[in-house]
């Protein structure tokens, strides 16, 4: 049997790209992860979240197992409009899907709106699920600069400005992680997105906001790209998982109602009813603003850590942002390839992630690495990049 030829053209083509994943290293056993983009375990609510299914089950029996699952489902939609009203995003409830995570957001987005003509700009370096999802769609992807404060919206303008005279497609949709991104730590200066909204109007484009860090700031949270939003240009994806547990797969697609019937369309039943109730009844019974203190706090303490153990034991020619929120910081070592340092880190019991796999060019990437400081404790991430010091040579 010629297995091939059951897989459409379009699946044909995407299975040519990296298999999902490619980027994450086998760790050995004892590894300190700084390659790990999940929540520091001690506060993941496990507890909460047991107590929340006997609630649930308690009070409705089988009703949370079956396919429509609880009507509490309709209530985690309102804690989420009102979580996001309270950040300045005045979404109406047509104007509002939940979906199993920010990464089914994104590919449903991609799923309706590219195709094999579509253009897609997205950040350089940007998130990799994001990038692998995109390229099943499209080959047809545009990468802009990063620099410290975000997505080089200077450069954008000349790029859509370029191709507008040349006659060549301009991007349907714009991809970004304004706050706090993933993977450089940086966030886009608040002219600058200003700026991004001005350009999707001129240049007719969608914008793709991935929200997923956007409360976990050490001072004041950034205004979200939504909450300035006056044409509808924005999709605003959201996620439960870096705030509360990412194996509850909560997330959510804030747009346009034309949009976001379109999106429902696909998404059809490809729900997780027992995740979603389960979710709404811990959000009924959890402070969420008490919760977001104390994750900022010890996020922020643990961010200082990496920060001052890499001006400790890194060589003067090594550079890195300071991230004001979320989960990582972005490393630049030059001369040394981060992919081949990476087998010498694990062998030394430490990872990260090699730059190389942001990068819609993985060779522009060679020199930098991502490192997590959310899952490892302090003890773990001063003795990770001490390892990691010793093998670049202080």
């Amino acid at each position: 049997m010629n297995v091939e030829s059951f897989f459409s053209e379009h699946i044909k083509t995407a299975l040519k790209n990296d298999p999902p994943g490619a980027w994450m290293p086998n760790l050995p056993e004892g590894c300190i992860r700084l390659s790990s983009g999940y929540p520091d375990p001690a506060l993941v609510p496990a507890a909460e979240i047991k107590k929340a299914v006997a609630t649930l089950v308690n009070e409705e029996h089988d009703l949370p197992l079956h396919y429509i699952g609880s009507p509490r489902i309709e209530g985690l939609q309102q804690q989420i409009l009102k979580r996001l009203a309270e950040r300045g995003m005045n979404v109406l409830d047509s104007e509002l899907l939940i979906t199993s995570g920010a990464c089914q957001a994104i590919d449903l987005i991609a799923r309706i709106f590219l195709d094999e003509n579509a253009v897609v700009a997205v950040e350089s370096p940007t998130y990799m699920e994001a990038l692998e999802i995109f390229q099943n769609y499209t080959k047809q992807i545009i990468a802009i600069p990063v620099d410290d404060q975000g997505l080089r919206t200077d450069q954008l303008e000349e790029v859509l400005a370029e191709r507008k005279r040349e006659g060549l497609p301009l991007p349907r949709i714009l991809y970004t992680i304004p706050t706090f991104q993933n993977p450089t730590g940086t966030t886009m200066a608040a002219e600058r997105r200003k700026h991004l909204i001005e350009l999707s109007e001129e240049f007719d484009f969608l914008i793709l906001e991935d929200d997923a860090y956007g409360e976990l700031s050490f001072n004041e949270n950034p205004v979200p790209l939504k909450a300035i939003d006056k044409g509808g240009r924005v999709l605003h994806v959201g996620s439960l998982s870096k705030v509360v547990a990412p194996g509850m797969r909560i997330g959510w697609i804030a747009g346009a109602s034309e949009f976001i019937t379109a999106l429902s369309w696909f998404k059809k039943d490809l729900d997780h009813p027992f995740a979603q109730s389960t979710m709404a009844v811990y959000l009924e019974n959890t402070d969420l603003e008490k919760r977001l203190i104390i994750l900022k706090d010890v996020y922020s303490a643990k961010c200082a850590t990496l920060i001052r153990s890499l001006e400790q034991s890194l060589p003067e020619s090594v550079s890195w942002y300071v991230p004001e929120g979320g989960y990582f910081v972005w490393v630049k070592i030059p001369g040394v390839d981060t992919s081949l340092l990476l087998t010498q880190a694990l062998s030394e019991g430490v990872s990260y992630v090699p730059g190389k796999y942001f990068f819609l060019d993985q060779k522009d990437g060679a020199e930098f690495l991502r490192l997590s400081f959310s899952y490892a404790d302090e003890k773990e991430i001063v003795e990770g990049i001490r390892k990691l010091g010793e093998l670049v040579g202080y």
